[in-house]
């Protein structure tokens, strides 16, 4: 079944040990999934490099195990070794998943289009299964390793249906619309790495965005990506703008944290594993007045709202 729509890579809780919070994370996934946000758990936001292949399979294996819609995840499977890439990829195809989301190899520089297409094809045969839908991250900013539109159409050409679509996190509209352009009439589906180029993505002809910041402005974002045909699409839009703006001026995932501990008033969501850091004392202070400046909230957080019925509980 084609993904479209929003997704978002889901923030990684941690306990005090920095291990992966299970019962938090499945809460924090009941929520997107309330407010019609789909779940690219282990992407660059999930801190997926920080996580071992063994915490990456189980966090999988407890989301799904919670009975939370396997068809409604595109887990990162993209690692730097090919071994473990397809030991990854078929574990999600195995739990149902509605696709995968796979990273480049990352280490090596400069590689060529030839052994790129060679380690997504050895992928594919790996898995083995004609279930797997791989959605190609291309995230040059971060990887460094571009994923340009002839290797695509060679991709697709020798792996049509398995193919299925990409999410553009490179941040130059330019090279979306060329991609949505060139292969949307094969069905590819282009994801926009950011809502900030949401609407300008599905009024091309693009399928909807897998977004940071839809973690914590999961009901806006989904609302434009449903209605925007709407005449107050634009309107929303520059909403959505106005959030992400104070987002991204601060480090990205520290940040998520942060506005998720606050609104949830749990503390424990700051954690992050090194290298990141969470956002220092006077960060934290600028960051919080910056939403609270432009009214941001995150209505039915499920922390938050458990908090109120202590607090009512407890005046009672």
């Amino acid at each position: 079944m084609p993904m479209s729509g929003v997704l978002t890579p889901v923030i990684t809780p941690f306990d005090e040990e920095l291990r992966p919070d299970e019962a938090k994370l499945v809460t924090h996934c009941r929520w997107m999934l309330e407010n019609d946000v789909g779940l690219a758990l282990f992407g660059t936001n999930s801190e997926a490099n920080s996580l071992s292949l063994a915490e990456r399979k189980r966090l999988l294996e407890v989301v799904v195990g919670a009975g939370l819609p396997a068809n409604r995840m595109m887990p990162g499977t993209g690692t730097n070794s090919l071994p473990e890439t397809i030991e990854l990829t078929r574990h999600a195809v195995e739990h149902g998943v509605g696709g995968v989301l796979m990273l480049p190899p990352f280490y090596y520089k400069g590689v060529s289009d030839d052994g790129l297409f060679d380690y997504f094809s050895r992928v594919i045969e790996g898995v083995g299964d004609d279930r797997l839908r791989i959605y190609l991250y291309h995230i040059p900013p971060v990887a460094q390793i571009p994923l340009g539109l002839d290797l695509i159409e060679r991709l697709l050409d020798a792996h049509p249906g398995i193919i299925a679509g990409v999410k553009d996190s490179g941040g130059d509209w330019s090279h979306t619309e060329a991609m949505i352009q060139r292969f949307g009439s094969r069905g590819f589906e282009v994801f926009a790495g950011s809502e900030v180029f949401l609407l300008k993505t599905l009024r091309t002809g693009g399928v909807g965005c897998i977004s940071a910041t839809a973690n914590v402005n999961p009901a806006a974002i989904a609302a434009v990506a449903r209605d925007w045909q709407a005449d107050d699409a634009d309107a929303r839009q520059a909403d959505l703008d106005r959030v992400r703006a104070v987002f991204q001026s601060y480090p990205m995932i520290p940040a998520l944290k942060a506005a998720t501990a606050h609104h949830s008033g749990d503390a424990g969501w700051r954690r992050v594993r090194p290298p990141l850091v969470q956002l220092d004392e006077k960060q934290l202070a600028s960051f919080l007045g910056d939403l609270e400046e432009i009214g941001f909230s995150m209505p039915g957080l499920p922390e938050a709202e458990a908090a109120k019925a202590r607090e009512s509980a407890t005046a009672g």
